[in-house]
């Protein structure tokens, strides 16, 4: 399944605690992508938060991996999770 993971930084977040833990994110952000897990990742054009397309299970999963990262265990960031399915249109167009 396709999940989109929208960042969203938490209020008691602080710069200092996101540049001391900044490397270790891009680390953890590294394996996941070497295991096929996070498939891409971006920054949204307008704000500097991060937008990350899954390949998992399911939701549950999801959020389990991406709770292993230090931005969230740390409660500086939280993810909003969009499940994805096929785009069933054409088979409007093609009967």
């Amino acid at each position: 399944m396709k999940i989109i993971a929208l960042e969203k930084v938490l209020s008691n977040a602080r710069t200092i605690d996101f540049r001391k833990n900044s490397k270790a994110e891009a680390k953890a952000l590294w394996q996941l992508y070497l295991k096929e897990i996070v498939r891409e990742f971006y920054f949204r054009k307008e704000k500097n938060l991060a937008v990350l397309i899954l390949e998992v299970k399911n939701k549950a999963e999801a959020r389990k991996l991406l709770s292993n990262l230090p931005f969230v265990s740390k409660k500086l960031i939280e993810f909003e999770l969009i499940p994805l399915k096929s785009y069933p249109g054409f088979k409007r167009l093609f009967k």
